[in-house]
C-alpha cells in the first residue's frame, strides 16, 4: 500500500505496530466524544473556492518567535515515541528539520533531549510539571544549555485522563500471566516492529527523565513502570503562580499548550506566556469539551494581538491548517500524522507526511486565492 494521505499512513501504522502501541497513539479518553470533534468540526468547515486569479507565487512561509517556519506546521509532542520506530524522535526530528518546520520533543520520549540536539538539531522542547523541582530545574538547565529554543508547557495534565482503549489493550497493566502472554504474542506476530524497534532500538526509557526513574528505583522496563510513575509524579497542585518559578529557570519563550477558554487565555497574557496552543490534548484528556477548532476563533478575537496562537486537535490534512489559520491560528501542530508516519516507515515516511501536507496547503491556496498565508483571514471560509 502506498499512503497518499495521512489516514492511509494511519493504516500502515495499525499493520504494522503491535495492538497496546496503536491503540494508545489512536485513542481519546473515555467515549472519546471530544476525539471525534477535532475532526469532524474541522471537516464540516467549508472553504471558499476562488478563480481566475495569479496564483503562479505562494508564500507559505511564516514568522513565529525569531524563526521561519516553511510552513506553519510543527511536529506535536508525543510520548514515547520511540516505541513506534528505532529511536523515533530523532528520526521524526531530522524529518521536521529537512522540511523546515519544527519538532517539539515530550519530557516523556523514548530519546532523551541530549540524543535528539545530537542526531539533529535541538528541539523546541515540552515540559510536564514534576514533583520534584530540583530534578525540574535540572531539566530545564539541560534544555536550555542545548539551545532549545522554546519551551512548551502542557498545562492540561495534572492526571491522566481515563483511556479505555489502553485499559483493553493491556497497556495500563496486563492481567496476569495471560495478559502478559497476549502481549509477548502481539509483538511475535509484528516481526518487521520487533526487528526495528525491539531488536535494535534500545535502550527503551523515558529518556529526558530516565534520571529521576532511576532516583526512585523505577528501570523502566515495562511500559506499566513509565506510567506508575507518571501517576506518582505528575503534579496535580500547580496553578498560574508556578509559572513564576518556570520563567525564574527559563529566559526563553514559552509557549503554554492545552489552553481552550478565553479566560485562560487572558490569564496566559497576564502571566506574560509567548504563546498558546489551542488544545485539548487530542481528545485524551477531559472527554465532551468542544473540539479545538470550534475553541480557536473565540480566543484568537480575545488575545490575538497579545502572543502567538498555535493550534492542535484534528489536524489531517493541509486543507485543515488553512482552515485553522483562516479562524485566528499562526501555525498549526500534529502529533497523530507523524506518529502514524513513524510506525508506518520511520523517517522517510515522516518526511512525506509533511510533504503530503505542504502540497495539499499548496492547492488549498491556489483554488481559494490565496497567495500568501500570513494574511489568511475568513475571507477563504464559506461561512454562509
Amino acid at each position: 500500500m502506498r499512503a497518499a494521505s495521512v489516514s492511509d499512513y494511519r493504516e500502515l501504522a495499525r499493520r504494522r505496530l503491535p495492538k497496546i502501541f496503536f491503540e494508545y497513539i489512536d485513542g481519546g479518553s473515555y467515549a472519546e466524544e471530544t476525539l471525534r470533534r477535532n475532526v469532524s468540526d474541522l471537516q464540516a468547515i467549508a472553504l471558499r473556492q476562488r478563480v481566475l486569479r495569479d496564483m503562479s507565487s505562494l508564500d507559505m512561509s511564516v514568522e513565529t518567535l525569531g524563526q521561519t517556519l516553511s510552513m506553519p506546521v510543527g511536529l506535536a509532542p508525543v510520548g514515547m515515541a520511540g516505541m513506534y520506530a528505532r529511536r523515533g524522535e530523532v528520526q521524526a526530528s531530522r524529518a521536521a528539520t529537512a522540511a523546515g518546520v519544527p519538532f517539539c520533543l515530550s519530557t516523556v520520549g523514548v530519546c532523551s533531549v541530549e540524543e535528539v540536539a545530537k542526531g539533529s538539531v535541538a528541539p523546541w522542547f515540552q515540559l510536564y510539571m514534576l514533583k520534584d523541582r530540583g530534578y525540574m530545574k535540572d531539566l530545564l538547565r539541560r534544555a536550555k544549555d542545548l539551545g532549545c529554543p522554546v519551551l512548551v508547557f502542557t498545562v492540561d495534565l495534572p492526571t491522566p485522563g481515563a483511556r479505555y482503549r489502553d485499559v483493553r489493550s493491556g497497556f495500563t497493566g496486563s492481567s496476569g500471566i495471560t495478559g502478559a502472554l497476549n502481549q509477548a504474542w502481539d509483538g511475535i506476530t509484528h516481526p518487521a516492529w520487533m526487528w526495528d524497534v525491539w531488536a535494535h532500538g534500545r535502550p527503551h526509557s523515558l529518556g529526558s527523565v530516565a534520571g529521576a526513574l532511576a532516583q526512585q528505583g523505577t528501570q523502566g522496563r515495562r511500559v506499566t513502570d513509565f506510567l506508575s510513575w507518571i501517576a506518582r509524579n505528575f503534579d496535580r497542585s500547580v496553578t498560574w503562580k508556578d509559572l513564576d518559578w518556570v520563567r525564574q529557570h527559563w529566559d526563553g519563550p514559552i509557549v503554554l499548550k492545552g489552553v481552550l477558554d478565553v479566560e485562560d487565555a487572558r490569564e496566559a497574557v497576564r502571566c506574560g506566556a509567548a504563546g498558546l496552543v489551542v488544545s485539548n490534548h487530542g481528545g485524551r484528556q477531559l472527554d465532551g469539551v468542544r473540539s479545538s477548532i470550534s475553541a480557536l476563533p473565540r480566543i484568537a478575537e480575545a488575545v490575538g494581538g497579545d502572543l502567538e496562537i498555535y493550534m492542535d486537535g484534528g489536524v489531517r490534512s493541509g486543507l485543515d491548517v488553512l482552515k485553522a489559520l483562516s479562524l485566528g491560528a499562526k501555525a498549526c501542530f500534529v502529533g497523530r500524522p507523524w506518529a502514524w508516519a513513524l510506525g508506518a516507515g520511520g523517517e522517510t515516511a515522516v518526511a512525506q507526511m509533511l510533504a503530503t501536507l505542504r502540497s495539499e496547503l499548496a492547492v488549498a491556496m491556489i483554488l481559494t486565492g490565496c497567495t500568501d498565508l500570513n494574511a489568511a483571514g475568513r475571507e477563504l471560509l464559506d461561512l454562509d
